[in-house]
């Protein structure tokens, strides 16, 4: 099984790059990840906010692989504790499908984008910014995977 995070935006500053490239290396031997990033729509004085959500649609849509199982970070998907989303973890692996974890744009994902998901997660109901909000996700599929593996990364 393999991952991939698509997620809208560009650019992330070396921080966050840095950060996510550690957590990436740390699960290569447990659940290769890779990291899709998608443009943005054009947002601005006088675009219409709908036309870009429609355009970041269109090109998350590309980016997903046939026969994943697609997983979209949303407020108000469902939110899971650590071990929850380990025991998620152990059971799409039993699947046999490669995953797909989506960070939508600005204003979300689009409706299309929503449709095609199998499971929607939330990771709270603060508003981050979506950098950080990569940081978050790859270091929880990390701790689901050291769980699973028994390894001693959580000690909660």
């Amino acid at each position: 099984m393999k991952a991939r995070l698509i997620a809208t935006g560009e650019r992330a500053p070396g921080w966050v790059a840095q950060g996510f490239a550690d957590y990436q290396k740390r699960l290569s031997h447990w659940l290769p990840l890779e990291l899709v990033e998608v443009e943005p729509g054009l947002r601005g004085k006088g675009r219409d906010p709908r036309r870009a959500i429609e355009e970041e649609g269109r090109r998350v849509q590309a980016a997903i692989p046939k026969g994943a199982y697609v997983v979209a970070l949303d407020v108000p998907g469902k939110p899971l504790s650590s071990e929850q989303l380990a025991a998620k973890m152990e059971h799409w692996r039993g699947q046999g499908r490669d995953l797909v974890f989506l960070i939508g744009g600005p204003e979300g994902h689009a409706a299309e984008v929503s449709a095609l998901a199998d499971e929607k997660w939330s990771i709270g109901p603060l508003t981050l910014p979506h950098m950080m909000v990569r940081l978050i996700v790859v270091e929880q599929i990390y701790r689901a995977c050291a769980m699973l593996a028994n390894h001693p990364y959580h000690r909660a």
